[in-house]
């Protein structure tokens, strides 16, 4: 029996998997069980930030596991200690709630809001507007807070409380703004909804009518923090800081690990009790995360992430079958002129070289310290399968 069919015969259908069994990375390149390499222009959806199996990751990680795998949030650790210190001290947020995943992350952002408005001003204020075309993730909750259609079917009822408006539509977005509102959640960057980034004019806007009606302003930087569009979160290149800013995916190399950031007026808001997590802010998890921040964070990393997000988008605006070029920093939206994103991944999959979908688009999120030699190499199989 092949690996594909063992995982296939034991595991939930929920994936369209590749036919291709990973066994082995180092750096930013792969290899599968038949020795053949690939190029990753995805990494693991934009969580392995640094690659496969980085120096620094696999000592700190490895140095971890060997002294305290796990304990319960009923104790302290050091390590968790100062990673949260680390993320604070960096983004300048005041306190943060560990969790495992970006969907958790938005999950105790949402909580924490209709807390907020519930302790502030009682009972009924508790409307939180999110943007069509969002996705923030796949509990229930978060499910209901994204906008997009496609995804609220099968698990009625949805959760009630969120209302949508239109990306880059301030008057849309005024209209939706009543006295139930709390919050407004939104992405800088729309991931999963194509990669697209919001304008800096309605971002303006958004904190602008926010701050008139003490309504709180979330950013969900999953997949935009952690240097992923070339600054450690995208909320700077809009020159704006949320109230609260949710984080996951990169945060921790390719280990499961996500943070809410809360302001200075949100930091009390859950209080002993309100919210928890068994593996939330787990020690290995907290020692690959200091890995990852202390490697993004060091001098000159971010610059060369936007001097390689400039330089992959010069070469991709010069091949043929391609249409335009999304996004922000190293998350990239290629839309395509006469191929279908998913034909172009597969036939580069054929020639050594992941890549992603975003709906119609292919999309590129490579690790933050791919080389330039890695990065001309997989341009070029690309422009290949694009002929």
């Amino acid at each position: 029996m092949t690996t594909q069919e063992k995982l296939n015969g034991s595991v939930m259908g929920t994936y369209g998997r590749f036919p291709v069994v990973l066994e082995q990375g180092s750096n930013n390149i792969c290899t599968d069980e038949n020795g053949k390499s690939y190029i990753d222009f995805g990494s693991g959806i934009g969580t392995s930030s640094l690659g496969y199996c980085n120096d620094a990751w696999v000592e700190a990680v490895c140095k971890q596991a060997k002294s305290l795998q796990h304990t319960s949030n009923l104790y302290y650790t050091k390590v968790q200690a100062d990673f949260a210190e680390a993320i604070c001290k960096q983004t300048g947020y005041s306190k943060l709630f560990f969790c495992n995943s970006g969907a958790e992350a938005n999950e105790c952002a949402i909580k924490l809001a209709r807390k907020y408005s519930f302790d502030k001003y009682g009972k009924g204020r508790h409307t939180i507007i999110t943007l069509v075309n969002s996705f923030h993730g796949r509990t229930m909750c978060t499910l209901s807070a994204t906008g997009q259609d496609v995804f609220h079917n099968y698990f009625f009822p949805f959760v009630e409380g969120f209302r949508y408006a239109e990306a880059n539509n301030i008057d849309d977005l005024k209209s939706k703004i009543d006295d139930t509102v709390c919050a407004v959640m939104m992405e800088y960057v729309q991931g999963e909804g194509g990669v697209n980034a919001l304008d800096k004019s309605f971002v303006d806007a958004v904190y602008e009518i926010c701050a008139e009606k003490d309504i709180l302003v979330m950013a969900d930087e999953v997949q935009t923090g952690v240097g992923r569009t070339g600054t450690f979160l995208a909320g700077e290149q809009f020159g704006h800081k949320a109230d609260v800013t949710t984080l996951a995916k990169g945060i921790a190399g390719g280990l499961p690990m996500g943070a809410c950031l809360a302001n200075e007026k949100c930091a009390g808001v859950l209080d002993k009790g309100s919210h928890g997590s068994t593996f939330g802010g787990n020690p290995v998890c907290c020692a690959a995360g200091l890995a990852v921040l202390s490697t993004v964070t060091s001098e000159g990393f971010l610059e060369e992430v936007q001097k390689k997000a400039a330089y992959i988008r010069e070469k991709l605006n010069t091949m043929e079958g391609i249409r335009s070029v999304s996004g922000l920093g190293l998350m990239i939206g290629i839309e395509l002129e006469n191929k279908t994103a998913l034909d172009v991944v597969n036939a580069a999959l054929e020639q050594g070289l992941l890549l992603l979908t975003a709906k119609t688009k292919v999309r590129l999120l490579p690790p933050l310290n791919i080389t330039y030699d890695e990065i001309d190499k997989g341009l070029a199989i690309l422009a290949e399968v694009l002929k």
